[in-house]
């Protein structure tokens, strides 16, 4: 558990004053004795001396330090916030940086020495505030000298800050989608802010919707990916490719065709045997056509007595049957599993009432204010409308599995 230590403002002390001074916070990091340091700050500020050697003691701390910015971290308190090796604020707090300032009086030469004084603090403020942010000194000393307040997302869009505290963990949808469109013009942000606040079956918050959407049409492209592409069955798996197995077909092991298939030799339920090298078929040796074939071997003869094996006088003979064999049970596996996908697909479609699947599929939300708002509740075409002919083919047989 970490060392807390609570540098906030009270009714007679600020930084460099009672339970807010150098001494005091010295005499906290003593007793925390190496333990990790956790500082709370809550100040409007006070003594830039006094800050400049919080900062350095909590620098030079054994343990790690992180400083909290709870509420308000104001002139000198930015400074000690500064110290921690991680800067955390809270989305509430601000953090404010200015001149160092002094009051004094006297003649113009005891002033003007004032002046020189405040302008070397200054220097050393503005390289504390730097060393964090790795901002350049000319734009640094413009925030200062304009009296800057910033806000939880400024400070860490500035490099002042490297998290802010936000007490609500979960991140929406809308969350996300606010970060991309904070860009946009100002028309499109307001007809996208009220489509993600809407009460109504497409709010971007309804996750339930999103999901089964997803799923619907992750189910509709891998079917299309199964149309459009082949597998052949091997001794050593399933080899993917889109159209006929040839020569210089691509070949991969998984549906998305992501995966190049290993270099080797692979034999088919048939006995063919396919070279492959590089994710790509070298060559294809039909049954027939292979030189250390039996001619005389019947590969569909799965009830071959065992005397025909000690027979062979070639042992390649014996080979090629049991990866033949092997292949046929890999193409037996591949059948059962797609069965079982399919029976498992069939059921939960029954156990959908039609108003569930219709819901999957179309909505007839539409933007509050636009043109199209009549038309859309009533368009018969859904969100989801294939134009050609074989798409159509295609979803049809989707839908009727």
């Amino acid at each position: 558990m970490s060392y807390k230590i609570y540098l906030y403002d009270t009714d007679t002390d600020c930084i460099g004053s009672g339970t807010l001074s150098s001494a005091y916070v010295q005499s906290q990091l003593e007793a925390a004795a190496g333990q990790d340091v956790e500082v709370h700050i809550s100040s409007v500020g006070g003594s830039a001396f006094d800050a400049i050697a919080i900062y350095d003691l909590l620098k030079k701390y054994n343990g790690t330090v992180i400083t909290y910015i709870d509420a308000l971290a104001a002139s000198a308190a930015s400074i000690v916030a500064m110290g921690g090796k991680q800067v955390v604020m809270s989305k509430y707090a601000l953090l404010m940086i200015h001149k160092p300032m002094v009051g004094t009086g006297g003649n113009a030469d005891e002033l003007l020495k004032d002046v020189q004084m405040l302008n070397i603090v200054q220097a050393r403020l503005a390289q504390i505030y730097m060393d964090k942010t790795g901002l350049d000194g000319v734009t640094i000393n413009s925030l200062i000298n304009a009296v800057t307040w910033l806000s939880a997302d400024q400070a860490l869009d500035l490099g002042f800050i490297d998290q802010i505290e936000d007490y609500n963990a979960d991140i929406t949808n809308s969350a996300l989608i606010k970060n991309y469109v904070n860009t946009a013009p100002v028309f499109y942000q307001r007809y996208i802010n009220k489509i993600l606040t809407k009460k109504s079956n497409m709010n971007i918050e309804n996750k339930e919707l999103i999901e089964k959407t997803t799923s619907v049409l992750d189910k509709i492209m891998n079917f299309f990916k199964k149309v459009v592409n082949k597998q052949t069955i091997t001794d050593k798996g399933t080899l993917h490719h889109a159209g006929e197995l040839d020569e210089g077909t691509e070949v991969y092991n998984d549906e998305d065709m992501s995966s190049p298939a290993a270099s080797d030799t692979y034999t088919t339920a048939s006995g063919s045997k396919i070279a492959v090298q590089g994710g790509q078929v070298q060559k294809i040796v039909p049954p027939a056509a292979d030189p250390d074939a039996d001619p005389d071997a019947d590969d569909d003869d799965d009830s071959a007595p065992s005397d025909k094996f000690k027979a062979s006088k070639k042992p390649m003979d014996v080979q090629n049957k049991l990866q033949s064999i092997k292949a046929k049970l890999h193409a037996q596996n591949a059948l059962l599993n797609d069965a079982k996908e399919a029976l498992e697909a069939a059921n939960l479609r029954l156990n959908k009432t039609r108003e569930e699947v219709k819901n999957e599929i179309r909505s007839d939300f539409s933007p509050e204010g636009s043109k199209r708002s009549n038309k859309a509740k009533t368009e018969p075409v859904p969100f989801f409308a294939p134009q050609t002919a074989l798409a159509q083919n295609a979803v049809r047989k989707a839908v009727a599995k």
